[in-house]
C-alpha cells in the first residue's frame, strides 16, 4: 500500500465522502479490511455493508467470536479450535473443561447479549510468529498453538474481543453493538482437525442476520426442516435404518427399495429415448488402474482397498476406468460415436464419521454414471443434450436448478493447454443455450472442468446433483482412440456426467421435498385397503390381487382396530389412496 504522510482511518475517510449507512468493513485493492484500517485519503475504498454478501459472512465471522467470549466467561480453561463463518451460519469447536448440553445455549446466548450490550471493539493485533506462540502458551490454548505451528510467515494477524483472544485474519465488526440478531442452534462432536484420531471437541452451531425479520423467517426454515428430515420421515414410513454395524452404510427396507426401483425404471426408460446403453463393472479392480486414471495421486485417502492372492486392489470411489475399460474392448470408428456408456454403479467413498448424514453423505452409493465419448466436433451437441435432459428430469420432479461452471483446480493433472479447450467448449455450450450461470473458478474435477446443477427444493436449499465433466485427460491416459473418416486413430473426447448423482441421496431430497407425501407414481404403496370387519378379509385379498395384476402397489391393513384408527394409519404412512371394504 502507498505511504502517505497522513494516513487516516478507513472509516473516516468514508465520512467525509458522505458514506456511512450500514458500513462494516471496507475492501482496498480488493483485500477485505477493517473499518480502523488506516489507508491513503485518495485510496480506492470499497464500503462493504451489513447486508451484502460480504458483509453477512463478516457479521457471521465476527458472532462466533463474540460466542466465544461468552464461553470465555461463563467456562474458563477452555480451550479453542477454529470458529469459521459457514453458509448460513458460524459454527465454533471448542475443548470445553464441563459437558455441555442443548439446555446451556440459552445461557451462553444471554451471555452474549450482555457483551453487545457492552459494545466491545474488535482490536486487531499484528505481531511475530514467536510473540504469538508466546501469548497462547502463556493461556494454554494448545489447540491455537498448533495451528500457529502450521503458519509459514513471521508475522500473523490476532484479533481480541474481551479477554478472548484468537488467530485470525479478519475482518470483523467494529464493535460487539454491530451483532444484534443472531441464535445458537445446536451442539455437535467434531474431532479436532476431522481426524477420528485427535480429541473430540463440542462444536457450537448458529446463525446471525442483519435484520430480525431475516432471523425469524431463517428459523422458521430450519423448523420446516426439522418437519421434513428424511432420517425421522424415513424411519417413520419403514423406508431405510442407519444401523451402528456400519456407519455410513444405509438399510433400505421394501417400501425403500420400491421407490429406488420406480426412480431406476423412470431413468432407464429415459436413457434408452436418447440412444445410451447401460454397462455394468466390477466393484473391485486392480490397484495399478487408479494409480493410471490418477485417482491414486488424487482421490485415495477416499478409497478403501483389499488385498486378493497377494495382489493390492481398490473398491471402486468412481465408475469412470471401467467405462474406458468398456470402451477399449473394440476397435471405435467414428461412425460409433458419441458412444453413450450409462451406468447405475455402486460406488464406495471414505467419508469422515463427523460428516456422515442419513442419506445425503454416506460411504456406499449408486451413482446414474455415463460415460460419453465424442469426438471434438460433437461436444457442443452432447452437452446441449445433457442439458434439455437435466432439465426434463429435474421439471418431473419439481425441481428448479441453477447453474454452475467450475474451473481448473490447484490439484488438476495434464495441460493447461487441455484444460482451457475443455473451459472452453463448456463454456460455449451454455451461452449458445443462452442459460444464465455462476463461475466457480478453481472447483473443476481433478481431470477436467465441470458445469453442476443445483436444485432448489420447496424450502429454499440447493442440492447439487447433477454434473457434466469434460475430460481430455484419461483418453490420453488410458491412450484410447477410434479411427476416423481418414482412416488414421484419433484421440476421443470423454464426458462425464451424472443426473440425479447419487440414488440414496436424492431419494433423501425426495423424502423432504414432499415431507413423504410422495406422488402417487413414487409412492411405495399407492392404495391402502381397509376392511371393515375380518368378515371381509377374503373379498379385500381378491380386490389387492386385481390391483396387483394391473401393477398398482397395494397394501392391506390386517391389523386389529377400529377403521377410524385404520384410517388414521393409513393417513400417517402418507398413502395416496385408500380403499374401505365393508
Amino acid at each position: 500500500m502507498p505511504v502517505n504522510k497522513h494516513p487516516k482511518k478507513a472509516s473516516e475517510i468514508l465520512k467525509e465522502r458522505g458514506i456511512n449507512g450500514k458500513v462494516i468493513a471496507v475492501k482496498i485493492d480488493g483485500k477485505l479490511c477493517d473499518l480502523d484500517m488506516k489507508v491513503d485519503e485518495d485510496a480506492a475504498i470499497e464500503p462493504i455493508e451489513i447486508d451484502s454478501p460480504e458483509g453477512i459472512e463478516i457479521l457471521r465471522h465476527s458472532t462466533s467470536h463474540l460466542m466465544a467470549q461468552a464461553v470465555y466467561r461463563l467456562y474458563p480453561g477452555t480451550k479453542y479450535g477454529v470458529g469459521p463463518a459457514i453458509e448460513n451460519g458460524f459454527y465454533y469447536d471448542m475443548d470445553v473443561p464441563t459437558t455441555l448440553t442443548e439446555e446451556d445455549l440459552p445461557k451462553i446466548e444471554d451471555e452474549m447479549k450482555k457483551i453487545v450490550a457492552e459494545a466491545i471493539p474488535f482490536e486487531r493485533l499484528v505481531m511475530s510468529k514467536e510473540e504469538a506462540m508466546r501469548l497462547f502458551k502463556e493461556r494454554k490454548d494448545t489447540y491455537k498453538l498448533e495451528l500457529l505451528d502450521a503458519i509459514e510467515d513471521d508475522q500473523v494477524t490476532l484479533y481480541k474481543v474481551g479477554e478472548f483472544i484468537d488467530l485470525c485474519r479478519g475482518p470483523h465488526v467494529p464493535n460487539t453493538s454491530y451483532i444484534k440478531h443472531f441464535k445458537l442452534l445446536s451442539l455437535a462432536g467434531a474431532y479436532w482437525r476431522g481426524d477420528e484420531r485427535n480429541p473430540m471437541l463440542t462444536r457450537i452451531y448458529g446463525t446471525a442476520f442483519p435484520t430480525e425479520e431475516e432471523l425469524s423467517a431463517y428459523l422458521n426454515k430450519i423448523e420446516e426442516a426439522k418437519r421434513r428430515d428424511h432420517r425421522r420421515i424415513g424411519r417413520e414410513l419403514d423406508l431405510f435404518s442407519l444401523q451402528s454395524e456400519a456407519p455410513g452404510f444405509p438399510f433400505f427396507h421394501a417400501k425403500g427399495v420400491t421407490i429406488l426401483n420406480v426412480l431406476v425404471d423412470f431413468w432407464r426408460k429415459v436413457h434408452i429415448q436418447r440412444g445410451y446403453q447401460e454397462i455394468m463393472t466390477p466393484l473391485i479392480l486392480d490397484q495399478d488402474l487408479w494409480i493410471r486414471s490418477g485417482h491414486w495421486d488424487h482421490y485415495r485417502e477416499n478409497m478403501y482397498f483389499t488385498e486378493i492372492d497377494g495382489k493390492p486392489f481398490a473398491i471402486k470411489p468412481m465408475n469412470c476406468p471401467g467405462g474406458i475399460l468398456v470402451y477399449q474392448t473394440q476397435l471405435r470408428s467414428y461412425r460409433d460415436l458419441p458412444l453413450k456408456l450409462a451406468e447405475l454403479g455402486i460406488v464406495h467413498r471414505h467419508e469422515r464419521s463427523g460428516v456422515l448424514h442419513g442419506l445425503m453423505r454416506v460411504r456406499c452409493f449408486t451413482q446414474d454414471d455415463a460415460h460419453i465419448f465424442t469426438t471434438r466436433e460433437q461436444i457442443k451437441d452432447e452437452i446441449i443434450d445433457i442439458m434439455d435432459m437435466v432439465q426434463y428430469i429435474y421439471g418431473v420432479f419439481g425441481f428448479p436448478y441453477r447453474i454452475e461452471l467450475s474451473t481448473r483446480p490447484e490439484n488438476a493433472m495434464g495441460e493447461r493447454a487441455l484444460w482451457d479447450e475443455a473451459e472452453q467448449g463448456l463454456q460455449e455450450a451454455l451461452e449458445d443455450q443462452g442459460v444464465e450461470y455462476k463461475l466457480n473458478p478453481g472447483d473443476g474435477a481433478f481431470y477436467g472442468p465441470k458445469i453442476d446443477f443445483h436444485l432448489e427444493d420447496r424450502i429454499g436449499r440447493n442440492w447439487q446433483c447433477g454434473t457434466i465433466q469434460l475430460d481430455f485427460q484419461m483418453p490420453e491416459k488410458f491412450d484410447i482412440t477410434y479411427i476416423g473418416p481418414d482412416g488414421e486413430p484419433h484421440r476421443p473426447v470423454m464426458i462425464h456426467r451424472t443426473i440425479l448423482g447419487s440414488l440414496e441421496r436424492f431419494l433423501g431430497i425426495l423424502i423432504e421435498q414432499y415431507a413423504g407425501a410422495f406422488p402417487y407414481w413414487l409412492a411405495p404403496v399407492q392404495v391402502k385397503i381397509l376392511p371393515v370387519s375380518d368378515e371381509y378379509f377374503s373379498y379385500t385379498k381378491n380386490i389387492a390381487s386385481v390391483l396387483q395384476k394391473k401393477d398398482i402397489r397395494v397394501e392391506i391393513d390386517t391389523k386389529e382396530g377400529t377403521l377410524g384408527k385404520k384410517i388414521r394409519d393409513a393417513q400417517l404412512q402418507k398413502v395416496p389412496y385408500m380403499l374401505i371394504i365393508g
